[in-house]
């Protein structure tokens, strides 16, 4: 049976210890970018909204119809929309809802993919045939096809969005784990391990899936970058969270009937979902490089 191969990323057999790797990430210089990007906006989560950066109203839903689209000011940095909440709170709490929705999501999907991956590219014969030909079928749809499709059955709200984001994200996941347990599996040492008449769970868990995990890893800030993406696309459309969650993406869709009237409304918002793709991204193409023996951690 022909095995596939994920156009994704390579597959190292030992990872570098922590101390040296984090060192690597920081000296190359795409993954230097990517962790100061990602970490700003982690920021932004989680200290943010204490701080409240001199907004004039800490809550992201507090309404003043008299202060609806206003400019920047000393009292409102970034303005305020159309129901004269501030914009730069919005953003700042929307931060948590949305890193919260595509790193739970991810993890969720990188968890179950790890597993089905394993076992599909260990066991081998009908069972990996079974289950990459239910992969073929959820990959047959677009990525954000399939979200919005069970968003649609499932219905609104945090928990909806991240389990139709976690199962879009799902199948590259097992083709990653699969791919990288098929290299490993060549290896001598799990040749030997399997001669041995080891179990095959414990060859797994202590020979296999440990030396396969480079290529998930890379995978994961990626997948975190889609995700966000995918659940602001989501949000556009009035399908993430509820009103009236400051998600990005429903900021994006709450300011667009007033493009011309107003940019900003969906110009702050959008650089912000663009600030952390582009840092999730760019880390996962570091992570690729350092893992990489082919690739010079110097770039």
């Amino acid at each position: 049976m022909a095995t596939e191969t994920p156009a994704a990323v390579p597959v190292t057999t030992a990872l570098p210890r922590r101390r040296s790797f984090l060192g690597a990430l920081w000296r190359h210089r795409s993954s230097r970018v990517g962790l100061i990007l990602v970490g700003f906006t982690l920021a932004v989560a989680l200290i943010g909204p204490f701080l409240v950066l001199g907004s004039a109203s800490s809550d992201p839903n507090h309404q003043d119809l008299s202060q609806s689209l206003l400019g920047s000011s000393s009292g409102h940095w970034l303005g305020t929309d159309d129901l004269g909440r501030d914009e730069l709170v919005r953003i700042v709490n929307g931060a948590r809802y949305t890193l919260v929705m595509a790193v739970a999501a991810v993890a969720i999907a990188a968890a179950a993919g790890l597993v089905v991956g394993a076992v599909s590219g260990y066991a081998g014969g009908w069972t990996d045939l079974v289950i990459q030909r239910l992969v073929d079928i959820i990959l047959s749809f677009p990525g954000f096809l399939m979200a919005l499709s069970l968003v649609a059955i499932l219905g609104t709200g945090m928990t909806n969005l991240i389990i139709a984001v976690a199962v879009s994200a799902f199948p590259r996941f097992v083709r990653v784990t699969r791919s990288g347990v098929l290299t490993v599996m060549r290896l001598p040492y799990v040749e030997a391990a399997r001669s041995q008449g080891l179990p095959p769970l414990r060859i797994l868990r202590r020979h296999v899936v440990p030396n396969a995990l480079g290529a998930l890893i890379v995978q994961t800030p990626l997948e975190i970058g889609s995700a966000v993406l995918t659940g602001a696309g989501l949000g556009f459309l009035g399908l993430g969270v509820a009103e009236p969650t400051p998600e990005w993406g429903a900021m994006l869709g709450d300011g667009r009937d007033l493009l011309f009237t107003d940019p900003t409304l969906v110009t702050y918002p959008g650089i912000a979902i663009f600030v952390a793709i582009l840092g999730f991204n760019l880390l996962g193409d570091g992570i690729r490089d350092v893992l990489d023996p082919r690739h010079s951690t110097s770039r």
